[in-house]
């Protein structure tokens, strides 16, 4: 079950490769997670010394968090994967000039993932490019129904 879509992400990287990883959280950014209380859009994704950090992805507090912890909506967090999926992604983002991008954060077995992409900047012309390829299987889908009445 999808908790927070990373849309913009699509729009502006090619995803070349996905990978899930867990999440480091303290109790209030859990509920708070599952209060539907997450954004993705700003955020992203960096490795620094050998540990994969989710950076500016912004949980608001609920009003009922506990008193006598400050939360911080927009600390860093640190992904939790395996050591060779770790060592890939250092590899491409440093020789092959790629971004680490989230994409999808959502529950697995009751535990909160997100999903991590390797991915490509886009030009300007990429993008229209994209666009009027979704158009057009829009269009082909109305003339498909048009043509079935």
């Amino acid at each position: 079950m999808s908790i927070a879509d990373n849309k913009k992400a699509f729009h502006d990287y090619f995803i070349e490769e996905k990978f899930e990883a867990g999440l480091v959280l303290e109790g209030w950014e859990v509920k708070a997670i599952r209060a539907n209380r997450v954004q993705l859009k700003e955020a992203y994704v960096v490795v620094k010394n050998g540990s994969v950090y989710l950076i500016g992805c912004h949980i608001s507090p609920l009003l009922s968090a506990s008193t006598h912890i400050l939360p911080d909506p927009t600390r860093s967090r640190k992904l939790l994967l395996h050591a060779s999926e770790i060592n890939k992604l250092i590899g491409k983002t440093e020789r092959a000039g790629f971004t680490l991008v989230p994409l999808n954060m959502h529950f697995s077995k009751g535990r909160i993932k997100l999903d991590i992409g390797l991915a490509k900047g886009k030009k300007q012309h990429d993008k229209r490019a994209t666009e009027k390829d979704r158009e057009w299987e829009r269009e082909k889908q109305r003339i498909v129904r048009s043509a079935k009445l």
